[in-house]
């Protein structure tokens, strides 16, 4: 399953340090505010906070953008909206499965976005239940390799007991795959370890993919694109796989 995984990473990477910047500062911020808001302002007690925290730090989001969001999603700061999460369904070109899930505060702005991208790019929507049963809700850790001495069985290692189900190599990182109950234990054994984790999040892993050319790449990379413009979809997962070789021709 490291096909999808790979290039969201690479995305990811890559908004930090081009124009989507402020898009994505603006998402990992509202995810911490709505996990504030769930399970209460102290990182300690609620795991969702402190990975939400960690992920924002990772991608430099100001220390102080952080506090406030934590503030006004506990509710010790005004200013706070009222978000929910709703999930989409639908299919990319190519037949590619793909799920969005949007936290807004305002569901018919946040459908007709999707509705929109989705049409204009080739997709279509699917009824709930129809896509969703394609996907796997898991925990995923990313682990940057940083020196290179740092190999796949010296994280299998530390993370075997925790509950970790495997570990994949992105090429600039190791992925860790667990159920999405053990993704604490699992986190929490690599910092015990003394290694070093980009993210720890709850993903939607395809249990089927489907292999993509260079033009259904392109295709579906340009639909991913337009639904992640809006700004209440926080997540898009999508059931394609591309070799590297396609990536490199993409990239270029």
């Amino acid at each position: 399953m490291s096909g999808h995984s790979k290039w969201a990473t690479t995305k990811h990477k890559k908004a930090v340090i081009d124009a989507k910047r402020g898009k994505l500062f603006a998402k990992l911020i509202k995810n911490v505010e709505v996990a504030a808001r769930t399970g209460g302002a102290d990182p300690d007690g609620n795991p969702t906070l402190f990975d939400a925290i960690q992920k924002a730090k990772k991608s430099s989001v100001p220390n102080k953008n952080i506090e406030s969001a934590v503030k006004r999603g506990a509710g010790l700061e005004a200013g706070g909206a009222d978000y929910e999460t709703i999930m989409y369904e639908g299919y990319g070109p190519n037949g590619v499965a793909v799920l969005i899930e949007c936290l807004t505060d305002n569901r018919n702005r946040a459908a007709s976005d999707v509705r929109v991208a989705m049409t204009r790019n080739g997709g279509s929507m699917a009824d709930p239940g129809s896509v969703s049963y394609l996907f796997n809700r898991k925990g995923v850790v990313i682990v940057p390799k940083g020196d290179e001495s740092l190999t796949e069985d010296d994280i299998l290692g530390a993370v075997l007991d925790a509950g970790a189900e495997e570990v994949n190599d992105l090429g600039e990182n190791f992925e860790v795959i667990s159920e999405a109950t053990d993704l604490v234990a699992v986190r929490s054994a690599l910092v015990d370890a003394g290694i070093d984790y980009e993210s720890a999040d709850n993903n939607f892993l395809p249990s089927v993919q489907v292999p993509l050319d260079e033009d259904g790449a392109r295709k579906i990379f340009k639909l991913i694109d337009a639904l992640e413009d809006s700004d209440d979809v926080q997540n898009v997962f999508a059931n394609f796989d591309v070799s590297d070789e396609i990536m490199a021709k993409v990239d270029a």
